[in-house]
């Protein structure tokens, strides 16, 4: 793995070919095409089980329903009944998260039983099968509102939480990438630190995708978007970062991560060197040699990936 510095990289990989937007499922050993959206959004899904992960079902006033996700809780929360912990807001790519849960979970409570993260609670939200973190523009699934208004001070309340922003990190891959960088960019006074891995569509408009049908594009504009490129740029990550550039640059911490390989990387190319044109410093890492696959992904990364979260929690992990 190579990490490029944001001096470098504006002389690296002109060569590629811009990417079209990826939508992939946030289940590592799946590689199918996406599936059309379930007619009846899943806001409470099965509970997954997985080692000190557990199902939560609360009850959301934007979406006038309830609303499930799973919780990791380290050790250490169980340990120290005083303590509170920050907060890793995981956000699955489309499809569903499910079957990414338990090889997410293991990998955070590895890192933080070896002492390479900092113990924290990790949140699996529910983003519905093609929700896309946004506000559908037909009001029909407030997907954005159901985190913010609802979910973040439910948790707040429930639990033993670091309720300030330093205290906050949003993650996520492909279709959760996206939402990390729409929600980070959007409430940078809710969320300090943004990770952007392997995340689509990062492209002004949505039109196609390379694995996934015109067609499918297509219906997700018309039902997400209102069918409107104006509004999908509306809310896109690309006009968030501009409509909040100064703040984002003066107090989060924001990477970015992408596969060499990756269908996407060209769309991620265009947006790394859009930040560094509003002047919004972030980490840039190309992943030599691997495609939009998160578990390879973040196998490269190894213990990089945890410098990232003990830079954003380092100053909020303790007592």
């Amino acid at each position: 793995m190579r990490i490029f510095s944001k001096a470098t990289i504006g002389r690296l990989f002109w060569g590629f070919l811009p990417g079209v937007l990826l939508f992939a499922a946030e289940d590592a050993n799946s590689n199918s095409q996406p599936q059309p959206a379930a007619a009846t959004p899943l806001w409470v899904t099965k509970p997954m089980t997985a080692p000190r992960v557990t199902h939560h079902v609360f009850a959301s006033k934007a979406a006038k329903v309830d609303v499930s996700y799973h919780l990791y809780r380290p050790a250490a929360y169980e340990a120290d009944g005083n303590r509170r912990f920050p907060v890793v807001y995981w956000l699955h790519g489309s499809g569903g998260g499910l079957p990414g849960i338990p090889s997410v979970a293991k990998r955070f409570d590895a890192a933080i039983e070896a002492g390479k993260l900092p113990p924290c609670l990790v949140v699996f939200v529910n983003g519905l099968e093609m929700g896309m973190y946004v506000d559908w523009a037909d009001g029909s699934l407030p997907v954005e509102s159901m985190i913010i208004r609802d979910l973040l001070p439910h948790l707040d309340a429930s639990y033993r939480t670091l309720a300030k922003r330093e205290g906050r990190l949003l993650d996520g891959f492909s279709m959760g990438g996206y939402g990390s960088a729409r929600l980070g960019f959007k409430y940078p006074e809710l969320f300090r630190s943004v990770s952007i891995v392997g995340a689509g569509p990062l492209q002004p408009e949505l039109k196609s995708t390379p694995r996934a049908s015109r067609i499918q594009a297509e219906d997700l504009l018309k039902r997400a978007y209102g069918g409107d490129q104006a509004i999908f740029l509306e809310v896109s990550p690309r006009k968030l970062a501009e409509r909040n550039a100064k703040k984002i640059a003066q107090e989060s911490l924001v990477r970015m991560v992408i596969g060499e390989k990756d269908e996407t990387f060209g769309n991620n190319e265009d947006f790394h060197r859009h930040l560094q044109v509003l002047g919004i410093p972030h980490g840039w890492t190309i992943v030599p040699g691997v495609g939009h696959e998160p578990e390879r992904v973040f196998a490269a990364l190894g213990d990089d990936n945890w410098e990232f979260y003990r830079k954003a929690f380092g100053v909020s992990a303790g007592k």
